[in-house]
């Protein structure tokens, strides 16, 4: 079998959840025997090469590529990392309301639009939770039969990260951590600072800061409090960064929402109690071995560290996410919808 894999163009600037989703997916697919390739614009593409092309994120970074193999006729399945703190009656209303609009101005596209065009043209849509999976399909209105949830994955190795590492190097332990990208609005970094001038333990947040205004105004926040140690990014296969997760005491993410939140896998792996937020399908991973934050709510997110904190460590959420999220689980998932696809194209051929 082979496959290709495809992304917005920006997914290796960006250094986030997607870019691991991906390679960690074609690492394990490999193993497998699943010979899978990472598509370059600037090759000519052969539809003979390739059974079928795997689309990671449905919106405009994506749009142009996925009309192409629609108009084309080359199978592809998507993987829309799609969510939105809208409801579904939302969402519909938007979209019928673009839908109205193009009749007199073709052309004009919407987020949701697009984003729904992406679904239907793919053989089959791949969301991470049920959650994700009922945006889309009451949403988004793409046939609920073209649905497979394949959620995300973690590393194995982060179970078993060297702690001394981070603590010989920053000279703190037992912390507060988190890992995510310093200065969107979506992570609320901002709010997890503003959280923690009132917890007197130490803090650590490593995360790619934002060159504009919003990054800026998280790294001042973060310099008043004498507590939090603010780190410019770590990649995702670096030693200290598996070091920090095992170093730590209370990992949180009190994003506006999560998909889950690969780094909160890779925490938890690691025996990190966890923090985060309860939007995006979290609670189906983390069941009740988490603490839940409202990210609106300073107050929330400062009480929830503060639960935590009190809370002794186990090995429950560790070992339900041994069980149930490594990459191995995800690909073989993942290559189940493969079989299915090729088998429907098989078959409408003759």
């Amino acid at each position: 079998m082979n496959i290709i894999m495809a992304c917005f163009e920006a997914v290796s600037m960006n250094h986030g959840g997607p870019l691991v989703q991906i390679l960690q997916t074609k690492k394990e697919l490999e193993k497998l025997g699943v010979n899978v390739g990472l598509f370059d614009p600037w090759k000519p593409f052969s539809q003979s090469d390739y059974d079928l092309v795997h689309l990671f994120s449905a919106n405009i970074g994506t749009f142009h590529l996925a009309r192409n193999l629609h108009l084309a006729g080359i199978p592809f399945v998507t993987s829309p990392i799609f969510f939105t703190q809208h409801a579904a009656r939302t969402i519909r209303t938007a979209i019928a309301g673009n839908s109205f609009l193009n009749k007199f101005r073709p052309g004009i596209y919407s987020d949701y639009n697009i984003t729904r065009n992406i679904c239907g043209w793919s053989k089959k849509v791949l969301p991470n939770t049920h959650e994700e999976a009922e945006l889309v399909v009451h949403g988004l209105g793409v046939d609920e039969k073209k649905i497979s949830v394949v959620p995300n994955g973690v590393e194995s190795r982060f179970q078993s990260g060297n702690p001394s590492l981070f603590i010989k190097k920053y000279g703190v332990k037992d912390f507060i951590l988190s890992v995510g990208h310093i200065g969107p609005a979506r992570k609320n970094v901002l709010g997890l600072i503003r959280a923690l001038k009132s917890i007197d333990r130490p803090a650590v947040i490593v995360g790619k800061i934002s060159k504009n205004s919003a990054g800026e105004q998280c790294v001042r926040e973060a310099a008043q409090n004498k507590n939090i140690l603010l780190i410019d990014g770590l990649l995702n296969d670096s030693k200290l960064l598996a070091s920090a997760y095992a170093a730590c005491d209370v990992f949180a993410l009190p994003s506006l929402y999560e998909t889950p939140g690969i780094a909160a896998l890779e925490a938890g792996l690691a025996g990190a109690k966890i923090v985060i937020t309860p939007h995006g399908g979290t609670k189906e991973y983390f069941n009740d071995m988490a603490e839940y934050v409202e990210p609106n709510s300073v107050d929330s997110i400062r009480n929830g560290i503060l639960a935590a904190l009190k809370k002794p460590k186990d090995d429950r959420l560790q070992k339900h996410i041994k069980a149930n999220y490594l990459w191995k689980h995800v690909a073989q998932k993942t290559l189940e919808v493969y079989k299915s696809v090729l088998e429907d194209v098989k078959k409408q051929k003759h």
